[in-house]
């Protein structure tokens, strides 16, 4: 760890996917208040029609909160992920704030109710745990997204998969998301993945590397 916060390349790539992943944020902020002006009516689902609504508001809540600190640790703990792990969920979730912003589907008429004692009731939390951003989901793509990253690291790709597999379950559950926007985050997430391997070839080389005390070449 020591050794990569002495290297100059280390800390500057770090520093860039800060700035990448901050301007996300405010990206998902703005289409997520855009598409909640212009949403237009709901239709119907294959699956969301015939089931009824599940009281999953807890998982939905406080799963993803929970999930959001697991990936801080890891993160924190594998060092050497930091940057590329910025640029990709930056780049995550740049693509989902165009999607969200060329989707205006209201969410489905028939969903479960957030309880309004959750802290999710100041306006910041809301842009990111209502489900009103529909296409695709961030629930399911987030996870996935991290079980690629750490991919080769056996245990820690079972615990974002399954994680990926309860809030997709819980999403479809509790009416939160529609069919497409769960099964379609699979496929965009994974396109997001080789895309970032691509543009940030340097990142994802240092945390493929077997020798961790040895930052990779830039």
């Amino acid at each position: 760890m020591i050794t990569y916060l002495k290297d100059r390349n280390f800390l500057k790539s770090t520093a860039t996917g800060l700035v990448m992943f901050i301007a996300s944020i405010v990206a998902v902020f703005y289409s997520t208040n855009y598409t909640n002006l212009v949403a237009s009516n709901s239709v119907t689902d294959i699956i969301l029609s015939n089931t009824r609504v599940y009281d999953v508001d807890g998982i939905f809540v406080y799963g993803a909160v929970g999930l959001v600190i697991f990936i801080i640790i890891v993160i924190l703990w594998r060092l050497r992920y930091l940057p590329f792990s910025l640029k990709s969920i930056a780049l995550f979730y740049a693509i989902r704030s165009v999607s969200v912003s060329l989707t205006h589907i209201s969410p489905y008429p028939y969903h479960v109710i957030l309880d309004q004692s959750y802290f999710i009731t100041s306006h910041f939390f809301r842009i990111f745990f209502t489900g009103d951003d529909l296409f695709f989901s961030g629930h399911v793509g987030l996870p996935f997204l991290m079980a690629l990253i750490f991919w080769d690291t056996p245990i820690l790709r079972y615990i974002f998969l399954i994680a990926s597999v309860v809030l997709a379950v819980a999403v479809l559950l509790g009416h939160l998301h529609y069919s497409i926007d769960v099964f379609s985050a699979y496929f965009i997430t994974f396109t997001i993945f080789m895309i970032a391997k691509k543009f940030f070839k340097s990142d994802y080389e240092r945390t493929v590397s077997t020798n961790t005390n040895k930052p990779a070449k830039q």
